[in-house]
């Protein structure tokens, strides 16, 4: 067992039982998660948990294989396994998991749904557009709306798949049906002029506030995964007071979706330091790219730490 790990982890290494690490699954973000899976994984085996990885394929019950887990560390990405698909299965098998549960990883799937659940709280999302399946939207109205640039996306995807920002009324078109190459259902959003920043909630902890810097349009999947030239500011630069107001209102965020256990809480604060909430992850990654690490880290936990406190919530009930 990692010295590094405290004896209020220990407790958890002792109680964890088999722990089956799910990972990969069909999705757009599978690369992804297969890194965030093996890096789990790693994690977990380092600490001394009986831990194994599995591909999953959508049959959950092939995957699992003769061997029933006592607990499934969820490290699958995207549609199937951050939407609450492979969460009703675990729980019609009676095999407690990580992370929200059913209602909590749907409703944060699906942008739209958020936004709804968000602007009825009062809690602040910039104003959008419903664009629903074969609908036909006026692109000069539409800019009217929302001004330019704006952000338009598929509702149900994650990694910033199918995102484009859009800063001429001529690129509408095009912009909606590269979103619609991903979901039927899409999300025309006011871009928000100012920093883009993360806040990562860990079993109960608030983690401090990352703001990205990036040379791209956006925070995008190059910029994610692939490439070195995004910068990571953790602290964040943030006044102290508007940090902790922020996190406030992220805290309100995942409580209202149904989130528990842990995910990560995406903003655009504009140039007047007002956040602005974009989404929830449910399922944050885990590679060496990843967000929620390096918040970790900040904290003062390494990243077996975190992970075990992230498999703490597979010992308690979800929404």
């Amino acid at each position: 067992m990692s010295a590094q790990i405290p004896a209020a982890e220990r407790d958890i290494v002792a109680a964890a039982g088999g722990v089956a690490v799910l990972m990969g699954g069909a999705s757009a973000e599978r690369a992804v998660s297969l890194k965030s899976g093996a890096a789990v994984l790693a994690a977990l085996q380092r600490a001394g948990v009986d831990a194994w990885g599995i591909d999953w394929q959508g049959d959950l019950m092939a995957a699992l294989g003769a061997r029933r887990p006592d607990r499934v560390f969820i490290a699958l990405h995207g549609r199937g396994g951050e939407d609450g698909q492979v969460q009703g299965a675990l729980d019609v098998a009676g095999i407690p998991y990580t992370g929200s549960g059913v209602l909590g990883c749907a409703l944060s799937m699906d942008k739209i749904r958020s936004k709804w659940i968000w602007t009825s709280l009062a809690l602040p999302t910039p104003d959008f557009v419903v664009i629903d399946a074969d609908e036909t939207i006026e692109p000069v109205a539409l800019v009217a709306r929302l001004g330019l640039p704006l952000v338009i996306k598929p509702s149900r995807e994650g990694s910033s798949f199918g995102v484009s920002k859009v800063e001429r009324v001529e690129d509408v078109a095009t912009a909606i049906a590269h979103a619609r190459s991903f979901d039927v259902q899409i999300l025309a959003e006011r871009w928000i002029t100012g920093g883009e920043y993360t806040l990562s909630i860990v079993d109960g902890v608030t983690l401090p506030m990352i703001k990205l810097e990036t040379p791209h349009a956006f925070y995008d999947y190059e910029a994610k995964y692939l490439v070195d030239t995004t910068r990571y500011l953790c602290p964040c630069g943030l006044p102290p007071e508007i940090e902790s107001a922020a996190a406030a209102i992220g805290r309100r965020a995942f409580t209202a979706l149904g989130a528990s256990g842990w995910g990560r809480v995406d903003f655009m604060f504009d140039r007047t330091l007002e956040p602005w909430l974009i989404e929830l992850n449910s399922v944050p990654g885990m590679t060496d790219h990843s967000l929620v690490p390096m918040a970790a880290a900040q904290h003062g936990w390494s990243f077996d730490r975190l992970v075990l406190r992230i498999l703490r919530s597979s010992f308690g009930g979800r929404s």
